[in-house]
């Protein structure tokens, strides 16, 4: 058996699963007997997840068959490339709190190139947060026993069989009033649907969407944003799609909390004891909006420009392209609820606290001057008012202008932000010089080019010149060998802490050194044995 994943998205992936020559696309719904015949003799095995620890230990499963059950309680006997089964998961859903204790106790102790079966536990209903947590394959247990309950199985929920005929669907199994055939087709869809997600870096978009009508799901996805350090080492260091921030719980993303963390941990802002704070615009990057414009032109060099945003906190300039500054979208009300307010007035607060500024002009209206104002309060530290409504009319960038008279210009140094907040180091940047068009941009020596801007992500990309600039981290070293494409995981001898997938990464070896992509994050180069490493994009022979 193999199993060959194709793209990720957090703990979820697309794969194949190769079992006695037959091909099986991941996620999906199948009758797993035929997978796996061993599942049809097997007895005695299903132990309760919450079941006490000297039971499960006295009553271990036999650990010769394909699929291996795994438990909390159990010590870890998957290897690469084996298919693991969670038997009863489908009660964890009636235990959020559990359910995400169980998902990364098991997690962290599991090979990552596994695939993860969860049996009798998929409905049209929860298989995309199924997904989210990790499951690829699922069988036809659950919607079966629905259809013998005369449940009728959809994505928003189980109903009564009855509404088959209201037209809600027109499957063939809807068509000749057979329910078992639509419970099946609705979940093989949905499967299909949450695969397609994946594959487009959009699940959490799809499970935010239909946990909405099941308490317990929202409250898994709570308490697995929670695991912010668990989750934040398998999501991708950024995407080239739009990152939707339509509910409540998108203000504990992940991706929300990381940005956050390394603006307040990593980022080196510019030397300057003046800043002005402005509000975001719906057009990213904010620097394209006619708003920004005008504000750029009032301010003229003269501070250091801070975004205030939901649900990002704080945007400086330097980083408007970076993920997921230059790529969220949220629904824009004018109104921040208390959640909002408190959330972001923490993290302004922090960054008031770790740089001190001379002056901080506000210029912004609505909630985001009340998180201002939150902020300062908190700090002890007085604001400046340039105006506090009609922020771009002509008497409003007066006020900013005029309040920056005398003020001496900043030097522009947008990659020093950008390798700090991206590298977590400080480089010396003089002599660099900048050309290209906003925001496709390229950064050189004299002669020499050091970085690019991809423009999918707003990353820098260093050169082997600009990796010489980065002083340590992000190096992935590998055996003796040179590189004839992308480095697979046998290959690496380690990594460097902290890196995630997509990140930009030096391959360091003794014949060769190679710049690339992560394709794995840190954790995961040590606990696989199949797959990619590194996304090669140039190969230098030492």
């Amino acid at each position: 058996m193999r199993y060959n994943i194709r793209k990720r998205d957090g703990l979820s992936r697309t794969a194949t699963l190769e079992l006695d020559g037959a091909r099986q696309p991941l996620p999906a719904a199948a009758d797993c007997e035929d997978l796996f015949p061993a599942l049809r003799s097997l007895s005695g095995t299903n132990l309760p997840l919450c079941a006490p620890a000297h039971l499960v230990q006295t009553y271990p499963p036999p650990g010769s068959l394909q699929p291996v059950q795994v438990h909390p309680f159990l010590d870890n006997r998957a290897q690469s490339g084996d298919c693991v089964m969670v038997a009863g998961w489908h009660i964890a859903f009636t235990n959020p709190r559990s359910y995400v204790d169980w998902l990364v106790e098991l997690k962290e102790k599991t090979p990552a190139d596994t695939a993860w079966y969860a049996p009798a536990a998929a409905l049209p209903s929860n298989v995309a947060t199924l997904c989210y947590s990790g499951f690829d394959l699922f069988d036809y247990r659950a919607v079966d026993l629905r259809s013998a309950q005369d449940l009728f199985c959809i994505p928003e929920g189980e109903f009564p069989a009855g509404m088959q005929k209201g037209g809600t669907c027109s499957c063939a199994g809807c068509r000749n009033g057979d329910l078992r055939e639509h419970n099946r087709e609705a979940l093989c869809r949905e499967v299909a649907l949450a695969a397609r997600f994946i594959e487009a870096g959009m699940l959490r978009d799809l499970v935010e969407s239909r946990c909405r009508l099941d308490a317990n799901q929202v409250a898994i996805l709570r308490y697995i944003d929670n695991h912010y350090p668990f989750m934040e080492q398998h999501l991708p260091i950024a995407r080239s799609g739009v990152m939707r921030a339509n509910s409540g719980e998108s203000m504990q993303r992940a991706e929300v909390r990381r940005f956050a963390e390394r603006v307040l941990t990593r980022y080196i802002p510019p030397k300057t004891d003046v800043a002005v704070l402005l509000p975001c615009s719906a057009k990213k990057p904010y620097s394209i909006s006619q708003s920004h414009r005008k504000f750029q032109q009032a301010v003229g060099g003269r501070a250091h420009e801070l975004i205030v945003t939901s649900p990002l906190g704080l945007v400086p300039r330097e980083l408007e392209c970076v993920y997921p500054a230059g790529h969220y979208d949220v629904p824009v009300t004018g109104y921040w609820d208390a959640e909002e307010r408190a959330v972001i007035a923490g993290i302004l607060a922090r960054y008031f606290e770790r740089h001190h500024n001379r002056r901080i002009i506000a210029h912004l209206d609505g909630g985001a001057l009340a998180v201002a104002k939150a902020a300062a309060d908190a700090c002890g530290i007085t604001l400046e008012y340039s105006g506090t409504e009609h922020l771009t009319g002509a008497k409003a960038l007066n006020a900013l202008d005029s309040a920056l008279a005398g003020e001496h210009r900043i030097k522009d140094d947008r990659l020093h932000g950008m390798v700090s907040y991206q590298f977590n180091c400080d480089i010396d940047t003089r002599g660099i010089s900048l050309r290209g068009h906003f925001p496709e941009l390229f950064y050189s020596r004299g002669l020499t080019q050091l970085f690019s801007i991809d423009t999918g992500t707003g990353l820098l990309r260093p050169t082997f010149d600009g990796w010489d600039l980065i002083p340590e981290g992000y190096r992935v070293y590998i055996d003796d060998f040179i590189p004839e494409g992308d480095v697979l995981v046998p290959g690496v001898t380690r990594a460097d802490p902290g890196i995630r997938v997509g990140d930009e990464v030096l391959v360091t070896g003794a014949r060769a050194v190679a710049t690339g992509r992560a394709a794995l994050p840190t954790e995961e180069m040590a606990r696989s044995r199949r797959g990619v490493a590194v996304r090669v994009r140039k190969i230098k022979r030492v």
